[in-house]
């Protein structure tokens, strides 16, 4: 997997600075939670005496006893909050929640009400040490996953072995995995065999065994054995570290709900601020009777109880569990907005090769015509094939044995979504679809073949055709009727092979409906069409994992490419990355969107109708600054808790 990118001193992942990997405003560390857990003690110590002794201190009304206690307990728990709103106001930033809680207890002292001025800014205090609990929790379990970045490597050179950082080992080179050791980057097994850990990568805890020639990636965990690795890309190309960088991005890219609930709280915040003011002073102006004291005190209550913390906090939380839940399953989410796209889902549109079946071509028949024998048509299709990295193509060459095709080929072309024509030895050969035979008009008696097929004519005269064998994924079959379950309406594939060998697959599977025959740029137009006629608030995401797949993931609602795979260009394009190649993980990651936004509007509503019901009891008269304390930390606590369950999804 590889997405180029530029030095970057502050990104952790730049092979020039192998600094150390960090979440920013992580939280929470131990001697922080001792500072403030020192703090909330002396105030509580405080808050305590003077309500012991509140009636000895209150020997006059401008008792300075009752104001030294109180106001030093005021001060010691919240002068945060007053430096944070008077700081704001100086950058122009006046309404928001830390200008709420000073105008309110900065008011209760004025109207001489020190004891509970003081316990807002405790109870304020507790809320907010719980809160950086939770997210530095909810950070560490994002964190967790960060630190399978590999420390070091075991260098081989000259005889001997030397511990180096990753980001110093170069292509080609050699490293030795230990047991128990974590694979430092991309390569391949020279030497030895064992069970490797992926689930680092991929979320699936079962082993799988390398051996001599596979393909090993970073992160991984030795196991059993001691492995020799060739290097086959550099650090900052590795598969994890595009991980490290994919996770710590997709913070940045905010869903529509994060936006509105920020746009929202700067309109939100002004009006309570007036609202208050109303409140404190319209019912003593207007109603006979009315104390201004009474109403100021209410509109206090209001200020507290109307802090839009528990939005403000709890649902970019929901979204960040959501993408970290999700990267412990092995499917990449670039962004909180890919979530949200993803639970609209409606469409799912699958590649077919490498995506619903396993992408590794096997010639199973060679069919000759007019003269030609199965081993001459095996020998001329790899000669033509011979300058092709196609995979069908490899399979040919593969399947012509040891001997390797002469280099004699003149006038070699490759047509995209048709074949090849070369000239081999001065006979032209031409090897492809049935498409490429009408095209050239080659006379053939064969055109409907069940499977991949590669048809065959030598110097203008049809020579037989191979077929070439893909076998469906396994979980690929349990993939569609998950889809269906969660409510996808229709699941489609678009393939370039033919429509017999497509049909079959879509009939294997209970897909709904297929498009053959594409080359890439008619899958564009394929997918165009699919785009048109949904429904607006429907959304369309297409699964594939070739280069060819790039224009297609690009033009989709959502891309989803195959990771372990799937070609670089497919990768960097796409919004969500499958690390197992698994079709199953396309119906894991909408039912995480979908439980991420079930419990993002579950905050917003709980926050929205308990803070009605208080403001109301509020303005009423029935709420003191007491229950709006849990007005407002009470219920961005439980909102922030709710949203930390999206981990566990």
């Amino acid at each position: 997997m590889r997405i180029m990118r530029k030095h970057n001193p502050g990104n952790p992942d730049c092979a020039h600075c192998a600094a150390p990997i960090e979440i920013t405003g992580v939280s929470g560390d131990k001697n922080s939670i001792k500072n403030e857990l020192i703090i909330i003690g002396f105030s509580v110590l405080l808050f305590t005496v003077g309500l012991v002794f509140e009636k000895k201190l209150h020997l006059t009304y401008l008792s300075l006893g009752e104001y030294l206690v109180f106001i030093s307990a005021y001060l010691l728990s919240g002068w945060k909050v007053l430096f944070s709103a008077g700081r704001n106001i100086l950058r122009g930033k006046v309404f928001d929640e830390n200008f709420l809680m000073t105008i309110a207890t900065l008011g209760a002292v004025l109207i001489h009400q020190l004891p509970e001025a003081a316990g807002v800014m405790i109870f304020f205090k507790v809320g907010e040490l719980f809160q950086d609990l939770t997210l530095a929790r909810s950070r560490r379990s994002i964190k967790s996953l960060l630190e399978v970045r590999p420390d070091y490597a075991n260098l081989k050179a000259n005889g001997t072995l030397k511990k180096v950082p990753p980001n110093e080992v170069n292509v080609g080179d050699v490293v030795m995995v230990r047991t128990g050791e974590r694979v430092p980057l991309d390569g391949i097994v020279i030497e030895g065999s064992s069970q490797v850990d992926t689930s680092a990568l991929t979320g699936e805890s079962r082993p799988r065994l390398v051996e001599e020639g596979d393909s090993i990636l970073s992160g991984m965990i030795n196991k059993t054995g001691v492995l020799t690795v060739k290097v086959s890309r550099p650090f900052r190309e590795s598969s994890i570290s595009q991980i490290l960088d994919l996770v710590q991005n997709a913070v940045h890219k905010k869903a529509k709900t994060e936006k509105f609930i920020t746009r929202f709280a700067g309109y939100y915040t002004p009006l309570v601020v007036f609202g208050a003011l109303a409140t404190a002073l319209l019912p003593p102006l207007l109603i006979a009777g009315e104390t201004f004291s009474t109403w100021i005190y209410r509109a206090l209550v209001l200020l507290v109880i109307s802090c839009p913390c528990a939005l403000v906090i709890s649902i970019p939380l929901g979204y960040f569990g959501g993408i970290g839940g999700a990267s412990k399953k092995g499917i990449l989410v670039k962004g909180s907005n890919y979530l949200d796209a993803l639970n609209k889902v409606k469409t799912v549109v699958f590649d077919k090769t490498g995506t619903l079946t396993k992408g590794v071509f096997k010639v199973t028949e060679v069919v000759p015509k007019n003269g030609f024998s199965q081993k001459e048509l095996l020998r001329l299709a790899a000669e033509a094939e011979s300058h092709s990295n196609h995979p069908i193509a490899q399979s040919i060459i593969e399947s012509y044995g040891d001997n390797n095709p002469p280099s004699t080929v003149e006038n070699y072309r490759e047509i995209a979504g048709h074949g090849v024509i070369a000239k081999v030895r001065g006979r032209s050969i031409l090897a492809g679809n049935d498409r490429l035979l009408h095209s050239e008009n080659i006379e053939h008696d064969v055109c409907k073949v069940e499977g991949t097929v590669v048809h065959v004519a030598v110097d203008r005269v049809y020579a037989g055709y191979l077929l070439i064998g893909d076998e469906i994924r396994q979980d690929a079959r349990r993939a569609i009727p998950a889809l269906k379950e969660l409510g996808v309406k229709k699941t489609i594939m678009l393939t370039g092979d033919n429509k017999t060998a497509a049909a079959s697959v879509c009939l294997k599977l209970g897909l709904d409906s297929y498009f053959a025959e594409l080359l890439p740029e008619e899958k564009v137009k394929a997918l165009d069409k699919l785009i048109t006629e949904r429904d607006k608030n429907e959304r369309i995401a297409f699964v594939g994992d070739g280069i060819n797949d790039a224009p297609v993931l690009a033009r989709a609602d959502i891309g989803i490419a195959m990771g372990k795979m799937g070609s670089d260009a497919a990768i960097d394009i796409a919004d969500v990355v499958l690390m197992t190649d698994s079709p199953l993980k396309v119906a894991e990651a909408i039912r995480v969107a979908r439980n991420t936004h079930k419990i993002v509007w579950q905050n917003i509503i709980l926050a929205f109708c308990i803070k009605a019901v208080f403001v109301g009891l509020g303005i009423a008269g029935l709420a003191t600054m007491w229950e709006a304390v849990f007005a407002d930390m009470g219920v961005a606590l439980l909102a922030i808790f709710n949203a930390a369950r999206v981990f566990r999804s």
